[in-house]
């Protein structure tokens, strides 16, 4: 029982940060900014191991996003284009 571990999934970006909540807007983790931002202040999203409450987290290449989504927790590694 448990979920089983998601393999990384690597989220390419061009230039050098890109915003939390742009992020799970842009893999489909949410649908919108609205979407994103509750995800987020539900304390479903996790970056580098720590519960994140801000939407506006900015995010750099090699940060490590975990997003606890109902079919499991997906596990994102962001990577520069």
């Amino acid at each position: 029982m448990g979920a089983m571990a998601q393999e990384i999934e690597d989220v390419a970006i061009r230039g050098d940060m890109i915003r939390l909540g742009q992020l799970l807007k842009y893999v489909g983790a949410a649908e919108s900014g609205a979407e994103a931002g509750a995800l987020v202040a539900q304390g479903d999203v996790s970056v580098d191991g720590e519960v994140e409450t801000r939407r506006g987290r900015q995010l750099v290449a090699g940060a490590r996003v975990d997003v606890d989504a109902p079919t499991g927790i997906r596990r994102l590694r962001v990577v520069q284009e």
